[in-house]
């Protein structure tokens, strides 16, 4: 049934909204944090329904209409967008600004590139106001975004233009040369956009033509149901698959992750520090603050610092704050005892396990819990520790709204509770709309993680009595560090195009700031037996850094000299001298089987 934007901004869910984002129970240092959107999780759970109308733009139902309560004196003054950088540079937007702008950006898309509903458009661009408006004008022309992480080498660049036969590309002066030389053999590639202060021969330059470019724009017609968005994901074998989202499935999939985890109001200032590649940033940096009115905080960083991030805390009125758990693993080593966080008042996590121990920490130095979620690109929030929930130190909290959540057995029978298993979503008889729709020109691949009623996440965990969630490792060989997803595959491909490999085995291994890392074991060749092996290790890094994107490269690489055809003996020796994770000596076992 088509629903109205009154149903999404209700003048009950604004009367919540009004709520002061301020009110705090202190008990010494100690800020207990109270829900302003809802009372508890029971309610949250029992309460929680969204109807879902055939016809759905996120641009025209939900930021137009923040536009509309704006000029109407029913917002508070809280920008849309806030923007800055290393040197000072600072954007504001309110939501008309951006309103405006997007809509320059959406004429430039359907007029100068002639680009149509459907078409895909990649966007590859740092954390800088263009790569917000790219969003936005792909919203109202109908086509569809694919993010891509900044570190992508000419060959990823080549690899996703050729998979997902993009039409346009956006990009800025560091990658535009990678893209310059892939150009000529992408058949499908007729539109190149740069974000640059210089002209670029066969390109168009956005900051130019975006002046003058008209803001008069009718935002496209667009099914809740028809493609939004592409992200590819790295898995255990082959190169990265095609995820596709829907216009509902994260435009009005991820109110739960707004509303309920993020708990954000048109009060906040939402900070989330994920790459702009990944879902995670459609995730915190557009749709879930956006749908709750909030406003949008970016700090372009060149690199991470914790000094910087800890100091634009203190320093701008962010009141919550998001990042990985390497990211807060490193800020709680740092001195903070010079920092004062005024505004801050929730702090939330995702992308890989966080430790206990540095949820205490950043608890006794700000006062504040750290509050973890859990979920894929292929999801909304699937569980999560919500306001007003006790917090078990290392649980993933209880299933969100959005998912019946259950622990399955190898045949999609539901185990009784402390029992591991794999972590499965109820996807029938009736799908959860905060899912993605399939796995693009993969049909086996979507087929796979289908398993009785559920969809099967791919990873392993138990529930306990109490209805809490917790992981217990990937089912699969995919590493996470830093919040990364890399598939040991494509490593393996790079590993093997350097002269001096054989044969390459690539695993997990813990590290304490980053939760896990690369490892890779090798197979020298024998003309590189007499070669300085440390020099090696450092040469082979490189080479794979310029393979592929520069955050999958081995941390760690262990050298063998020559085949060993006894593969339990060389199990033990891998297990004995370097530090694996439960899992993986049998995965370098399986893999290493193949060097008989």
């Amino acid at each position: 049934m088509l629903v109205t934007m009154e149903i999404l901004l209700n003048a009950k869910c604004f009367q919540r909204l009004a709520i002061s984002g301020f009110m705090r129970a202190f008990h010494r240092d100690y800020r207990r944090a109270i829900p302003q959107n809802f009372s508890n999780y029971e309610s949250m759970k029992q309460d929680f329904k969204l109807e879902i109308p055939e016809y759905f733009n996120f641009a025209k139902d939900v930021l137009d209409q923040w536009t509309n309560k704006e000029k109407a004196g029913q917002r508070p003054s809280n920008p849309a967008f806030w923007w800055i950088d290393e040197n000072g540079d600072e954007v504001k937007w309110s939501f008309e600004e951006l309103g405006s702008l997007s809509r320059r950006f959406a004429n430039i898309l359907t007029e100068a590139c002639s680009l149509e509903k459907g078409d895909r458009v990649i966007v590859i661009l740092p954390k800088i106001p263009e790569w917000w408006l790219a969003n936005v004008a792909c919203l109202r022309t109908g086509t569809i975004i694919i993010p891509g992480t900044t570190q992508l080498t000419q060959k990823d660049i080549f690899y996703r233009l050729q998979s997902s036969k993009a039409k346009c590309i956006i990009t800025d002066d560091t990658l535009a040369p990678a893209v310059d030389a892939v150009a000529p053999k992408c058949e499908y590639l007729h539109s190149r956009l740069i974000v640059s202060q210089n002209s670029r021969e066969g390109w168009g330059n956005l900051k130019e033509m975006i002046k003058h470019a008209s803001d008069s724009h009718a935002c496209v017609k667009t099914k809740h149901d028809e493609t939004m968005a592409i992200y590819f994901t790295s898995g255990t074998t082959g190169p990265p698959k095609m995820i596709g989202h829907t216009h509902s499935s994260f435009g009005l999939g991820l109110s739960v992750n707004g509303r309920f985890w993020l708990d954000l109001t048109p009060l906040d200032v939402m900070w989330n520090t994920s790459d702009t590649g990944w879902a995670k940033s459609a995730w915190s940096s557009v749709f879930s603050p956006w749908i709750q009115g909030a406003c949008v905080f970016a700090h372009h960083l060149p690199r991470f610092e914790s000094a910087s991030i800890l100091q634009t805390l203190s320093t701008f009125p962010i009141t919550v704050f998001c990042s990985a758990p390497t990211a807060y693993r490193m800020l709680v080593q740092s001195d903070m005892s010079s920092y004062k966080f005024k505004s801050l008042k929730h702090c939330v996590s995702a992308g890989e396990p966080i430790n206990p121990e540095v949820i205490e920490q950043w608890r006794n130095r700000t006062g504040l819990d750290i509050y973890e979620g859990y979920g894929q690109t292929e999801t909304v929030l699937i569980c999560g520790n919500f306001k007003g929930m006790k917090i078990k130190p290392g649980s993933m909290g209880k299933p969100s709204p959005a998912f019946d959540v259950k622990i399955l057995d190898e045949s999609g029978n539901i185990l009784p509770p402390e029992q591991e298993g794999d972590i499965g979503i109820q996807v029938l008889p009736n799908r959860p709309f905060g899912l993605f729709t399939h796995y693009i020109d993969d049909p086996s691949k979507t087929a796979s993680t289908l398993r009785g009623n559920f969809y099967v996440t791919g990873d392993r965990g138990y529930m306990d009595k109490d209805g809490y969630l917790w992981f217990v490792a990937r089912s699969d060989d995919v590493i996470l560090s830093s919040g990364y997803r890399i598939g040991p595959f494509e490593v393996e491909s790079a590993l093997m195009e350097h002269p001096s490999v054989v044969e390459s085995a690539v695993v997990s291994s813990p590290d304490p700031i980053r939760g896990e890392v690369v490892k890779a074991f090798i197979v020298l060749n024998p003309d590189y037996k007499s070669h300085d092996q440390e020099q090696l290790k450092k040469e082979i890094q490189e080479h794979v850094k310029k393979t592929t994107a520069p955050y999958k490269y081995p941390r760690k690489v262990g050298i063998l000299l020559m085949m060993n055809i006894f593969c339990s003996v060389l199990w033990n020796f891998f297990n004995y001298y370097f530090p694996f994770n439960e899992h993986s000596p049998q995965t370098c076992y399986t893999k290493c089987s193949k060097w008989n």
